[in-house]
Parts: structure tokens; C-alpha cells; sequence
């Protein structure tokens, strides 16, 4: 296990980022991207866990911004583009290349993965998009025809009520999201059992690149992200690539199921007892499949 600190050359500047490699194969070498954005690679550490002990080299990576890297204040920062070219400035520090180099990205760093591929998809040998639909206008619309008419009304309504107000902040606010929201279509436990470094994770999440691109709200996006959808652009991944559902997730599964579909080498893996963390809800399933997928493509 070594860590390090890589610089990432910026329009306003440059800045470090944190990495942690552990395992050694390399065939395959996984690059983790954590969701947001502005959460942290923390919550990985199980999946990191189990994957290194069947062979995969992982690499854990705060993205600029988040916990163990450097956080400027300079809101240009938080671009989508920007942050593409982050991950190649990481890949090509660590040596990673098409013949032994794959990408996990999770909820927001499915975003970034799929980026990565429409842009530099010949430095990757495959990809993994974890929990996130390839349309944020597609999402909102499934938030609310599907996902919120399952909720008690009358929390929903006192949420919207608090949402209105702005009041994202209030206990009030983050303990109706915890008992009608989080246990049931984030992480599938009750909340006193939730694992403590994924706890950790969200505690250390920096708002401020989190609300300007993804929202303040956790039914449905209304940041700088808002018009993002690439659907119709999947056709054009053509590198091996896996698209992981989950039965109870915030991620339509249908739309799931189609994203693979579109792309020329894709493939479906779906969590039946999974949610928005299905690497710890569904995990014999989620780490399984991962690994398959890893394995089948390196050959």
C-alpha cells in the first residue's frame, strides 16, 4: 500500500491530489472515482478490500476538492471538463494505460467515467459506470413520476415544505431524509448500523462543490449539472464496458439496462437487494460482478 500526492495543473493554478494504491497487478489496475461531487473515496474501502484480495490492483483518489486533497475556493474549479482532465493528469501520473487501466466511477464518477471515455476512451482498457443514469434530466424526471410517489406524503410534502425554505440545514430536514430517503434507497440499513467510514465519507463531503453542481436537494439535481445527458453519445464507448443497477436505488434500473445496451461492448450488472450504495447493501453481488467483469477483459 503507498500513497501520494500527485499535482494537477489547473487554469487557475496547480493543486495536489490524494492517491492510495494497493495490490500490485499489472493487468489490472482499477482507478476508483468517488461520487458528489465532493464526497470522498473513504466509502470504497470495503469494495477496495475485497477487490485487492482476488488480485486487482485499486486505486483510491480524492478528487480535487474533497477530503485528503487539496480544496481551493476558487469556483471556476468546479467544472465538468476540468474535471475530465483532472482524471487524465491522474492517469497518466500513475502510469496507467489501455493495456492494464480500468475506471469504476460511482453515482458522480459515473458522470466522470462516462466523460472520460467519450474523451479519452484509448487510454482505458474498460469501464465501470456504478450507479448513475447517463441523463441528469432523465434522473429528475424518474425522481418524480416514480421514486417520489413511493415516499409518505406527508414527509415529502414537509421536505419540499423545508426545500422551499431553504432549510437544508435543519435537523428537521436531514432526519426526514435519514428515515423516509437514506435507509431505504441510499444505504439499506438502519441508520445507527450504517458502517462508520461511510458516515465519515458524507460528514467529509464539501458542500460547496456539491451544491454548485449537483444542488442543494437529495430528490432530484438542480445544480450546474442540471442539463447533462449523454445518452444519445453511449454508442460512441466502445471500450468493454459495465453498467451496475440496483433494485432500490435513486438510478432508474430500466435506464440503466438501456445505457448498456447502447454502448458496443456493454454489459448489465444488477443488485437485486441493492441500493445507492450497493457496494455495502448488495455486496457479494456488486464485488462479484466487478470482479468478472475486471477478470473477463483482461483475458
Amino acid at each position: 500500500m503507498s500513497e501520494r500526492r500527485i499535482p494537477i495543473s489547473t487554469p487557475v493554478g496547480q493543486f495536489e491530489v490524494w492517491t492510495r494504491t494497493t495490490g500490485n497487478n499489472p493487468k489490472a489496475r482499477l482507478l476508483l472515482l468517488h461520487g458528489g461531487p465532493g464526497a470522498s473515496a473513504e466509502y470504497f474501502e470495503s469494495l477496495t478490500a475485497s477487490l485487492v484480495a482476488a488480485g486487482i490492483e485499486v486505486i483510491e483518489y480524492d478528487q480535487l476538492g474533497s477530503y485528503r486533497s487539496d480544496q481551493p475556493t476558487d469556483t471556476s474549479l468546479w467544472d465538468l471538463d476540468r474535471f475530465v482532465d483532472e482524471v487524465e493528469q491522474v492517469r497518466i501520473a500513475l502510469g496507467l494505460d489501455h493495456t492494464n487501466f480500468f475506471l469504476l466511477g460511482h453515482s458522480w464518477g459515473g458522470i466522470l467515467t462516462m466523460e472520460y471515455a467519450l474523451r479519452y476512451g484509448a487510454n482505458v482498457k474498460g469501464i465501470i459506470i456504478s450507479n448513475m443514469m447517463s441523463s441528469i434530466p432523465a434522473y429528475n424526471r424518474y425522481a418524480h413520476e416514480v421514486f417520489m410517489p413511493t415516499m409518505d406524503q406527508t414527509a415529502l410534502a414537509r421536505i419540499k415544505e423545508l426545500e422551499a425554505a431553504e432549510q437544508y440545514a435543519e435537523p428537521e430536514y436531514q432526519e426526514l431524509l435519514m428515515e423516509h430517503h437514506y435507509v431505504h434507497h441510499v444505504l439499506r440499513a438502519p441508520a445507527d448500523e450504517w458502517p462508520e467510514i461511510v458516515v465519515q465519507s458524507f460528514d467529509h463531503m464539501n458542500q460547496d462543490v456539491y451544491v454548485l453542481m449537483q444542488g442543494p436537494s437529495e430528490l432530484g439535481a438542480s445544480g450546474s449539472l442540471v442539463e447533462w445527458d449523454r445518452f444519445s453519445d453511449l454508442h460512441n464507448i466502445t471500450v468493454p464496458a459495465l453498467v451496475v443497477s440496483a433494485e432500490y436505488d435513486t438510478m432508474d434500473p430500466v435506464h440503466m439496462r438501456a445505457m448498456a445496451a447502447e454502448m458496443p461492448n456493454g454489459q448489465s450488472l444488477h443488485c437485486p437487494n441493492g441500493s445507492h450504495m450497493a457496494m455495502w447493501d448488495d455486496a457479494d453481488v456488486y464485488t462479484s460482478g466487478v470482479l468478472h467483469f475486471i477478470e473477463e477483459v483482461s483475458g
